[in-house]
């Protein structure tokens, strides 16, 4: 293939995921390095920060803020609590990125008093803009599962904890469930996932994604992006994930949450599997009003609640139920309602 062919493909794939996706335009991955500013180690003694149920304020706050971190994440002289004791580490989804993919749970979490941290893993090297800008396209056992690996050792390194808790979206769940089961067994306590696809996606998910495939040759677009055939039902990579007979690491807790309205995930009960440690919940069980789809499930306050409660057990709450738009969140009552 030559290079023009080569860097249109590439084009041609970022355009469908960033604006099918993702829904907004070019979006900065958040550097991994400790902030300029001197941070505070007691996280109760942190000021509260601002929290977005909206899943496109993440894009907002990259094009804002250009290479800065995630609010509330990254504080790498934060110490663990006695009451919190395991950082949380967020792991986005396909094309999303530290900020992108994480508006909502950086704040939420660092109001909540945990040392909360986040990467943009995944990103294609050597590529042109806008290719470079987004994570999670390569190779998923490769590349993805090793960074997410040694960024769980940084972490765990500077945190003094042992095991960290992993909160994932989209393909993200199949990383952590990687890192969990393969990369890093036994440093994981808890994987929160969010639209999760255990048994894979089998199909496009998205007329975006499947225009990406079937533009030029499907080989073109999964050589630019191999994590996208990846999470296919029945590839290498998850059979991998459900090497033993089930996807989940011995030892460790999981929640899965799905929603009826995921339009990726294929069929959405992908992630629905029985589990000795796990809860499975379909968020619009006792809330049809929320209409969360694959995208504003990972900034819905519904949901959020649910992982906060996975997070901590010993101090559950009730899970809010209020009226979420598909790709917008939450919607103001009608006056007079």
């Amino acid at each position: 293939m030559n290079l023009v062919r080569a860097a249109r493909a590439a084009a041609a794939i970022a355009a469908t995921v960033v604006l099918g996706v993702t829904g907004a335009g070019a979006a900065t991955a958040a550097p991994t390095t400790a902030p300029t500013t001197a941070p505070t180690t007691d996280p109760s003694m942190r000021a509260p920060l601002p929290v977005p149920y909206s899943f496109f304020a993440g894009a907002a706050q990259a094009l804002i803020a250009p290479g800065a971190d995630l609010p509330g994440a990254n504080d790498w002289n934060c110490r663990p609590s006695p009451d919190k004791p395991r950082p949380v580490v967020l792991v986005h989804g396909t094309s999303g990125g530290a900020v992108t993919n994480w508006a909502t749970y950086g704040p939420l979490l660092h109001n909540e008093g945990y040392c909360v941290f986040a990467l943009t893993y995944g990103a294609l090297p050597g590529q042109p803009w806008p290719v470079s800008l987004l994570g999670g396209l390569s190779d998923i056992t490769e590349v993805s599962v090793p960074q997410v690996g040694a960024f769980v050792d940084r972490v765990l390194a500077s945190t003094g904890a042992a095991q960290v808790d992993l909160i994932g979206h989209s393909q993200g769940t199949v990383v952590s469930g990687l890192v969990a089961k393969v990369g890093r067994p036994g440093r994981v306590n808890t994987v929160a996932a969010m639209a999760p696809l255990w048994r894979g996606s089998t199909g496009t998910g998205s007329a975006s994604i499947g225009t990406a495939l079937a533009s030029g040759d499907r080989g073109r677009a999964v050589q630019f992006a191999p994590a996208l055939a990846q999470m296919a039902a029945g590839s290498p990579t998850i059979e991998l994930l459900w090497a033993g007979g089930s996807p989940y690491a011995p030892g460790v807790r999981y929640l899965n949450l799905v929603t009826r309205y995921d339009q990726l995930v294929r069929p959405y009960t992908s992630g629905v599997v029985e589990g000795p440690q796990t809860a499975n919940v379909v968020i619009q069980d006792g809330c049809e009003q929320n209409q969360a789809e694959h995208l504003a499930i990972a900034a819905d306050g519904r949901t959020a609640d649910f992982v906060l409660n996975a997070l901590d057990p010993a101090h559950p709450r009730v899970a809010r139920c209020e009226a979420v738009a598909p790709y917008l969140g939450p919607t103001p009552p009608l006056p007079g309602s």
